[in-house]
Parts: structure tokens; sequence; C-alpha cells
């Protein structure tokens, strides 16, 4: 089972755009909408790489495979890096992308500082606990109005000064090639020959998994937690 992966993730737009940059490995990708109905996991993690873990831990325990998952977002300086983890429900837990955005275009209203970076943890774990992660981030300014109609969430206030574009004004390839998303995945793919052994050696360690739907806690990790 080391050459499947779940994307414990239902964000269609995350999932195509995950799927593109793998879809030339070794690896059988699939996503939580392969398997039927479960328990979501619980993101109240204060980082970006306690919700990760928690996301993968989580489905990875209730599918019995290995499970990646990715917290991302956005983190804007003159607001005290606020949305950051609360990004997909800033503006409420169902907000769409358009409120979200003009939540953020309100509270930017008049601040000189449009610096702002999106940050993107992805977490690796298998069902018996341990987990590996990267982190990708990519820098760029807040402009005060949506441009271009490509991407998802804060793509269309996300000015990326080196293409002098904003994440939406860009096709997926480009902007996957230096996204926190393609960045973090790039460490992935990069490492995905000792990924594909150390989840062969993890798979092995464990029994026939039977469904967990009970609560866990993590202990803090470095490279791999446990």
């Amino acid at each position: 089972m080391d050459n499947i992966i779940v994307l414990a993730t239902s964000n269609q737009n995350k999932l195509r755009e995950i799927k593109e940059i793998l879809k030339d490995f070794p690896v059988s990708i699939k996503s939580l909408a392969d398997f039927g109905p479960m328990p979501e996991a619980v993101e109240d993690g204060e980082t970006f790489d306690d919700n990760a873990y928690k996301k993968s831990l989580h489905y990875a325990k209730v599918l019995g495979l290995p499970c990646l998952a990715d917290d991302s977002g956005l983190v804007v300086d003159a607001l005290d890096g606020r949305p950051g983890v609360y990004s997909a429900r800033y503006a409420g837990l169902d907000a769409t992308d358009w409120e979200n955005c003009e939540k953020l275009l309100g509270e930017m209203a008049g601040q000189t500082n449009r610096a702002a970076h999106f940050v993107c943890v992805l977490s690796l774990a298998t069902p018996a606990g341990p987990a590996l992660t990267w982190e990708g981030r990519c820098d760029g300014e807040i402009i005060d109005e949506r441009r271009g109609d490509s991407g998802f969430g804060y793509d269309p206030v996300f000015y990326y000064p080196e293409f002098g574009k904003t994440f939406a004004e860009m096709s997926m390839e480009t902007k996957s090639s230096f996204s926190h998303r393609g960045r973090a995945l790039a460490e992935f793919v990069a490492e995905f020959p000792h990924v594909q052994t150390w989840l062969r050696q993890r798979m092995a360690e464990i029994k026939p998994p039977k469904p967990d739907h009970s609560e866990f806690e993590h202990n803090d990790w470095s490279q791999e937690r446990m």
C-alpha cells in the first residue's frame, strides 16, 4: 500500500492542483470522494502544521491508508497575520471565496503596507501515527481590487510582483511552479523515493487496519512526528 496515497481534502480546486503536480509519479492518488461518508477532521489547531497533521492523521486512521493533507492560508502583515489559519472561513463558517476577499479588501482599505504571503504545510501520515511534513511559502502583495478569473480563494487579490500578475491571472501550471503549494509539493516530489521507502516500512509495521473514529492527540515533531 506504499504506492497509494489519499489526498485528504474535499476542496476540488486543491485536489485538481495537487493531482496535476503528481500525475507523472509512481503513486496511485485517491481522494476522499473515492470512499464512503466518514467523520470530518476537527481543524482547531493554532498553526498550519497543527491542522495539516490533524487532517492527515484523522483520515489515515479512518481509512487505514497513508493520507496527505495540506493546510494553507494567507498571512497579511498589516493585519497582524490574519486571516492565517482562518483563511477559508474568514468571513464566516460558510463564507464563499468572494465574501472572504470582500472582508479582506475592506480591512486593507487605507493600508500602506500591502505585504503578504501564502503558506502551505503538507503532512503525510500513516494510520499508526508518524507523519512527514513539508512547507512552502510565496511572498507577494494585496492589491485593492480583484484581477483575474483563474485560481480560487484569495488568488484574485494576491499580486506576485516578479510576474506582474495576480495568482488569478495565471494558468494553474504557471502558478504551481512557484506557489506556496507548488513549492511544498516540489519538496515532497524531490524526496519521493525516500517517502516510498518510509511508507513501505511504516505500513509493514501495522496490522490490517480497522476503522477508528476515536479522538486523538499528537506530540511535537521535527522531520517525523511520532
